[in-house]
């Protein structure tokens, strides 16, 4: 069930990155969008969530520049990321948030069905990306709709107790209300792996790996477990409710 689970979740394939593609097209939205107190989404205002998951901000046949958020306007210097960086990441993401059982999350593979709907049917692609996304959290009746970019992600190029190269990582992810496009919340993490001698003040990351030196993808399983604790409604809060 848990690999079905999975592979639902991590193929949602052409129809979300013409989604994406349209997004990138845009750039920001416009002002109307806030962002919403952690008070303002607690209880039954985020009962329903569909989880679209991670794009790269820049694909791996593009040279590194700086990239735009199409959702928050904010800029991010970005690198090419490995689509297999995006899945892994979209999995990790997904498995922690149902989590929590008092919500319901939509996986990435039920959104792609929805969005190659809109796609069929909107042949000249001059549908605006926001209402893409607004449509497709409307269908499933949801109360926000989960989105995120990988900015960054450079792998450690050393052992666990001696490197030459710290892994690297950024990333982002924003709530959206499909009812009106409002950005509901939004969080990034921006990551370069230190020493506790060179960055004393970081003595959370020292002591959660160890004294190591982390791997990217260790380095970003410490990054989802700070975007999802500062989220509206943290799933391993919720968790330690029931």
């Amino acid at each position: 069930m848990a690999t079905n689970l999975r592979v639902t979740c991590l193929r949602y394939g052409l129809p979300l990155l013409s989604l994406f593609t349209l997004l990138a097209i845009a750039g920001c939205q416009s002002d109307k969008r806030l962002n919403l107190s952690s008070q303002s989404l607690s209880g039954s205002a985020m009962q329903t969530v569909v989880v679209v998951g991670f794009r790269a901000a820049i694909t791996n046949a593009e040279a590194p520049e700086l990239v735009r958020n199409p959702i928050t306007g904010t800029s991010f210097m970005s690198w090419p990321v490995p689509e297999e960086v995006v899945d892994w990441l979209t999995g990790q993401l997904f498995e922690r948030l149902i989590q929590d059982k008092n919500r319901h999350f939509i996986p990435p593979g039920q959104a792609q069905g929805v969005v190659e709907s809109i796609m069929e049917s909107d042949t000249k692609l001059g549908i605006h990306p926001m209402e893409m996304i607004r449509q497709v959290g409307n269908t499933f009746e949801a109360d926000a709709v989960l989105i995120g970019h990988v900015y960054r992600w450079q792998e450690r190029v050393g052992t666990d107790y001696g490197v030459e190269t710290p892994a690297s990582v950024a990333f982002d992810i924003s709530l959206v209300r499909p009812s009106d496009g409002v950005i509901l919340w939004r969080g990034n993490y921006d990551k370069s792996q230190k020493s506790l001698f060179e960055n004393l003040f970081d003595l959370d990351t020292y002591v959660k790996s160890g004294g190591r030196w982390l791997t990217a993808r260790e380095l970003s399983e410490f990054g989802l477990e700070h975007l999802l604790g500062a989220m509206p409604g943290d799933p391993a809060e919720a968790k330690g409710k029931d």
